[in-house]
């Protein structure tokens, strides 16, 4: 099993409008990253989202994850997601950006894709239907693809068109092109993406005894593949949790159970309103359910999350690897002080990774070595045109 860090830019409070305080917590998510990637972290995934005051100020990852991928060595950085809805970003920008920093990070990138966190977001873009953007990401990732290999790419669809033949640039780097991934919630989605032969990404507030249907349905559709949208299959299960990691137990529960762990939640059920959510779901402004170390130990038992040693935390992964879990990823914990995050993010991956991650290479990177083109260079064989750099060669 492989881990990684989830990168949101969250602000809660009055901090959300204070510009410096916006700063500062730019920079320490950078931070975070490039702590991870000293301490044998593979993923960060770093969120898109638009106009979500406190939940999420990155919007512009693609930036975000440039400036990390220059501060990195090891690290894939990774789109969690990339909107592909044609009215929030053209399939072809799209294109050009994931093959661009395919080439600045020489092949860590990870292009994760959705469709936008809820009505809200996607409203930024006039997009009044969030039910709509489902019919455009199953027009654009089959053609994203294809854009990567042919010189001559034109395209007339439902969302899009490209009616003269381009050649879209940069094409990825080296062989195959990033793994491809998409944000699922429903065991149909899960089961859609492995028939699609990409990865899954299960962005979830639940424990892990109640997502073996996801898993069950992402597997047996990974099995179905016969024909993978990109190059290769990426056969890659990634789940959420939380987790608080210290040397000493009572301090991880500590700050398992301060205030304000459960604000993050309100937001996410205020937002992501396309998302079912449970009967007792509290939505922002209404006050939180707070833990307390008590409840937070019957959160660990209940596989809701990790807290204590990494001597615990090694025992608390069990059920995630029994499950079937391909990637376990962590939200950086919001109510931690900055060196605390730091601290765990050295200690889990110093002292836990290594137990269950020994492989050295990333299982995307594997999986692309394997990548075979679909569709060849030209979609019309071309003229033999001569130029003035061949005349003179």
């Amino acid at each position: 099993m492989e881990f990684g860090i989830f990168i949101q830019g969250y602000m809660p409070g009055p901090q959300a409008h204070d510009k410096d305080a916006e700063h500062q917590a730019l920079m320490r998510d950078a931070e975070y990253v490039v702590t991870a990637d000293k301490n044998n972290w593979k993923y960060a995934w770093v969120t898109e989202h638009h106009a979500l005051p406190e939940y999420s100020h990155i919007s512009a990852n693609e930036v975000f994850m440039a400036y990390c991928g220059a501060k990195t060595e090891r690290i894939h950085m990774s789109s969690g997601i990339f909107n592909l809805s044609p009215r929030a970003n053209h399939p072809v920008k799209r294109a050009e950006q994931v093959a661009t920093l395919d080439h600045l990070l020489e092949g860590r990138f990870e292009f994760g894709t959705g469709r936008g966190a809820g009505s809200h977001e996607v409203a930024t873009f006039n997009i009044h239907d969030p039910s709509s953007t489902k019919a455009e990401w199953d027009e654009v990732v089959w053609e994203i693809p294809r854009m990567w290999e042919q010189r001559d790419y034109t395209f007339s669809g439902d969302h899009f068109s490209l009616d003269k033949p381009h050649n879209i640039l940069p094409k990825p780097y080296g062989e195959g092109h990033p793994g491809i991934w998409v944000a699922c919630g429903s065991p149909p989605t899960y089961q859609k993406a492995g028939e699609h032969g990409i990865g899954a990404l299960g962005f979830t507030f639940d424990s892990i005894y109640n997502l073996q249907p996801q898993i069950d349905a992402y597997k047996e559709g990974i099995a179905n593949c016969k024909n993978p949208v990109g190059q290769f299959i990426n056969d890659n299960l990634m789940m959420t949790s939380a987790v608080r990691c210290c040397e000493d137990r009572d301090r991880a529960f500590e700050q398992a159970a301060r205030f304000g762990s459960g604000y993050l939640v309100t937001l996410v059920n205020l937002y992501h309103d396309t998302f079912p959510k449970a009967d007792d779901a509290i939505v922002w402004p209404n006050e939180p359910f707070e833990l307390n170390t008590e409840i937070a130990e019957q959160a660990v038992a209940a596989g809701m999350m990790l807290a204590g040693t990494p001597e615990e935390i090694c025992e608390q992964l069990e059920p995630f690897v029994k499950a079937g879990i391909d990637q376990l990823v962590f939200g950086v914990p919001n109510d931690a002080e900055h060196e605390e995050v730091l601290e765990m993010l050295e200690l889990f991956g110093q002292k836990v990774i290594p137990e269950f991650d020994k492989e050295k290479t990333h299982s995307t990177a594997r999986y692309r070595k394997s990548a075979q083109p679909k569709f060849g260079p030209y979609a019309n064989e071309p003229e033999l045109i001569e130029t003035i750099w061949t005349k003179n060669q």
